[in-house]
């Protein structure tokens, strides 16, 4: 049994502290905030609740698999939904696209049908190509820590490609709305798709063929149930604790200096930005975090449109509308999220967009990409790319030091929920059973 201590209360460390519990070790979690669950939370005002963080995830595989391992199945804890349709995309030009997950045919028919005949047929060609990509990267990127002299050439190939997204991209669509779908996501999350390699595409596959899913009244109450985990794996939590850097003797981790005093370690899973310690920050210091967008949670009274989960708005300012917020009745709980040259306010970009509730919003919260960062003590889309020599200069799953390992959005293999929910798998496969 090796005394574990798990640093940050995010969704990385919550899921890797649980399966190591599970694996027979004794586990200490330390959080900095006075709650857990960094951008995995809530937050409310005067009966409205919104998501802080994200609002949906692909691959639920990941979060059913941390269930099992970690105690009872998923299905006895949460109630995932899946989202039908994934996104609402609003293009230039006025084209509306209700864009279907978890089917080829589905995309197919919905292109198809919103943005004219062979559209359909050249995107579902694109994802299709990613098939092989995604083969190759589910064997030696997600599913076990990465190790360049072990994996094979093709995957070696792959992640060392000169070619970006944005020139495969280019490549395949002429049609600007199909450009736009296919970089969405990459600059959304606050990349230049320049800088990002082409493989990165693979997540329109994840798409396609496995969905997005969803818990109804939001995601945030996956923290509650991950804290009841470690509850029962008997895992202690102490919260309103800082970890300022890791105590090394002779290579190897001993202990963990806190705000409240060393904790003694045989094991050390950094679940924050590894700059924060200074032991690890040197590593990294060729990388730069993600900056968060601009964000705004609304209380909105009276009728609305009746529009999805989720509401994409191209252009440059590029906006997202969540809709998935609880609220009062005859009242709607909204997020508007934006990236891009936002020279208004957010809530008159978007009543220009078409969405016209300015005038019933009783309720606003606003939170810049500085607050969010401070808030979240680091930025949850983890490291920018600049280029394919990223996925060099950031962390893997082990680290120099004996004994300390790595999970969350900095690491490999990158952000996202189902990104960090592997990144906790591949601590506890690396570290294994006590």
């Amino acid at each position: 049994m090796a005394r574990v201590v798990v640093i940050g209360g995010g969704f990385g460390g919550l899921a890797s502290a649980a399966r190591l519990a599970k694996l027979g070790h004794e586990v200490t979690l330390i959080e900095q905030e006075r709650t857990l669950g960094g951008a995995l939370t809530t937050i409310e005002k005067d009966g409205f609740r919104w998501d802080a963080g994200p609002t949906s995830t692909l691959l639920p595989a990941v979060i059913r698999d941390f269930f099992r391992k970690s105690g009872r199945a998923a299905e006895k804890e949460i109630d995932l939904v899946p989202l039908e349709p994934v996104a609402q995309h609003r293009f230039a030009d006025e084209t509306v696209l209700d864009l279907p997950g978890g089917s080829r045919a589905a995309q197919l028919d919905a292109i198809e049908s919103a943005l004219g005949r062979g559209a359909g047929a050249r995107w579902v060609s694109y994802v299709d190509d990613f098939a092989e990509v995604w083969e190759a990267l589910r064997k030696d990127w997600f599913e076990r820590p990465w190790s360049p002299e072990h994996a094979p050439k093709q995957t070696r190939a792959l992640l060392e490609t000169r070619l970006t997204l944005q020139k495969l991209v280019a490549k395949e669509f002429k049609d600007s709305r199909l450009r736009d779908l296919a970089l969405h996501a990459t600059r959304f999350e606050g990349h230049d798709p320049r800088n990002v390699p082409a493989w990165v595409g693979v997540w329109s596959y994840v798409e396609q063929n496995f969905g997005a899913w969803t818990l109804p009244g939001g995601m945030g109450q996956l923290t509650g149930v991950l804290a009841e985990r470690l509850a029962t794996r008997g895992v202690t939590v102490t919260t309103s604790t800082t970890a300022t850097d890791l105590v090394v003797e002779a290579g190897r981790v001993v202990a963990v200096s806190t705000t409240a005093g060393d904790l003694a370690a045989d094991v050390v899973v950094v679940a924050i930005d590894p700059r924060r310690l200074p032991a690890l920050a040197d590593q990294v210091a060729r990388t730069m975090p993600v900056i968060p967008p601009v964000m705004c949670h609304m209380g909105i009274v009276g009728e609305v449109p009746d529009l999805p989960h989720e509401v994409v708005i191209h252009g440059d300012p590029c906006l997202v509308l969540r809709t998935n917020g609880t609220a009062p009745d005859g009242a709607h709980a909204w997020t508007v999220l934006g990236r891009g040259r936002l020279a208004e306010d957010i809530v008159t970009a978007l009543q220009r967009s078409g969405i016209r509730v300015r005038d019933q919003v009783e309720v606003r919260i606003d939170r810049s990409p500085r607050e969010l960062v401070a808030d979240w003590n680091g930025s949850p889309s983890g490291v920018l790319w600049q280029g394919r020599g990223t996925v060099r200069h950031r962390m893997g799953t082990t680290s120099p030091i004996a004994g300390v390992y790595l999970a969350g959005a900095h690491t490999t293999p990158g952000a996202g929920l189902p990104s960090v929910g592997l990144s906790a798998a591949l601590v506890a496969q690396v570290v294994g059973p006590a």
